[in-house]
C-alpha cells in the first residue's frame, strides 16, 4: 500500500467534478463548504478548470473530467483531491487516466457515493490508499456534525491508529433545502450480526456502485480484505447486489464485512439484514457489524481505501480499529 502525505495547515485542497457537476450544488451551499474547510482545517481551496462544466447527462465530458483529475494530480501545490458531488458516471474515466501520472504523484482522494469506483480502481491500479469520506458538498451544512469533522482530521492528518465509534444522532433529511430545519434522530449504535475476529484491507463503499468494477482489471482482489457495503436501494435489489458481488473471485477469502445505515426509505430493517446475510453460504465464520455511519446519511466517518483495519466484534463488545491510513 501506499500511503499519500497527510494534509497539514495550509495544504492545498482541489475541488474536482468526477461524476455529476459542481453547478448542481446550490452556491450558498459552495460558499459554507468552502469556508468550513478552510476555517475548521486551515486548508486552502481551489477549483478544477472544469469543475462546473455541464452537459445533458448532468455532468462533464469524460475529457474535461480526465482533464481535471490528472492535473489535480499533477499540481505541487495540491495535497487532497476532494470530489465535489456524487452521480453515475464516475466509472467512464477509468480507461482514460493516465494511471503511470497517478502513481507518480501519490495524493489524498476522497469522496463517497458513485466515487466509490475511483477509489477502488485507484488501489487496484497503484495501490493508493484513498478515502471514502465526505465530499466537498458534504461540507455545505451549516451545523456539520463533529463527529465527521473528527473523523475526517483523524484520518486525513493524522498517521495514528485510531477506533471506530457509533455517532449519538443522525439525521437523513435534505439539509440543504433548508439548514434551519434538520431532523435529528437518535443512533441506536452498532448491530453485530456475526462474532469473529479479523484483519484484512478495506476495500468497497457503494455496493452496486461498487458491483460496476466486477470483470475489469479496475476490480481490486478480494482476499484478505474486510468489506465496506453501503446501500440506497430496496431489499430484494441490495440482495441481488450482495449475491452478485459474493460470486466475484476471491470472495471466499473476505475477511469481514462492515455495513453502513440504511437510509429509511430503503425498507431494510435489522431484521431484514439479518435475514439476507443468513442467506449466504460464503457468509459464515466472518465478523459482520451494522451501523456504521458512512455513506448516504449524516454524519460520515472517513475510512481509507485500501488501508488495514481489525475487528474484534462480540455482541456486547465491537471493536473496530483502523490501522494503517
Amino acid at each position: 500500500m501506499v500511503i499519500a502525505k497527510k494534509l497539514r495547515k495550509n495544504s492545498g485542497v482541489m475541488v474536482v467534478s468526477p461524476s455529476r457537476s459542481l453547478s448542481f450544488v446550490p452556491e450558498s451551499v459552495i460558499d459554507i463548504a468552502k469556508n468550513n474547510i478552510e476555517s475548521i482545517y486551515g486548508l486552502k481551496v481551489l477549483f478544477s478548470k472544469n469543475s462546473y462544466a455541464l452537459n445533458k447527462w448532468d455532468s462533464s465530458s469524460v475529457e474535461e473530467r480526465v482533464e481535471d483529475l490528472e492535473s489535480a494530480f499533477e499540481d505541487n501545490s495540491i495535497n487532497c483531491i476532494l470530489s465535489s458531488i456524487g452521480g453515475y458516471n464516475t466509472n467512464q474515466l477509468l480507461e482514460h487516466i493516465n494511471w503511470d501520472l497517478i502513481k507518480r504523484n501519490p495524493k489524498i482522494l476522497c469522496g463517497y457515493s458513485d466515487i466509490t469506483v475511483l477509489l477502488n480502481a485507484f488501489y487496484a491500479k497503484t495501490k493508493i490508499i484513498s478515502y471514502y469520506g465526505p465530499n466537498f458538498s458534504t461540507f455545505g451544512q451549516k451545523y456539520l456534525d463533529s463527529f465527521t469533522k473528527e473523523f475526517f482530521k483523524k484520518c486525513l492528518f493524522y498517521s495514528e491508529e485510531f477506533n471506530i465509534k457509533p455517532s449519538q444522532k443522525y439525521s437523513e433529511d435534505k439539509w440543504y433545502i433548508d439548514q434551519e430545519d434538520r431532523k435529528n434522530l437518535k443512533n441506536p449504535g452498532l448491530t453485530v450480526i456475526k462474532e469473529g475476529e479479523s484483519e484484512g484491507i478495506l476495500l468497497g463503499g457503494d455496493l452496486s456502485t461498487f458491483n460496476l468494477l466486477r470483470g475489469t482489471k479496475y476490480m481490486p482482489d478480494l482476499t484478505d480484505s474486510v468489506l465496506l457495503i453501503e446501500d440506497r436501494n430496496i431489499a430484494q435489489i441490495f440482495d441481488r447486489d450482495l449475491e452478485a458481488l459474493i460470486s466475484t473471485s476471491g470472495f471466499e477469502k473476505v475477511k469481514g464485512i462492515l455495513i453502513g445505515r440504511f437510509e429509511s426509505k430503503t425498507d431494510i430493517t435489522e431484521s431484514t439484514l439479518k435475514e439476507i446475510i443468513k442467506s449466504k453460504k460464503y457468509i459464515k465464520d466472518i465478523p459482520v457489524v451494522f451501523g456504521l455511519d458512512f455513506g448516504h446519511t449524516d454524519p460520515k466517518l472517513t475510512l481509507p481505501i485500501g488501508g488495514k483495519i481489525s475487528l474484534s466484534v462480540k455482541e456486547n463488545n465491537c471493536l473496530i480499529k483502523v490501522l494503517n491510513h
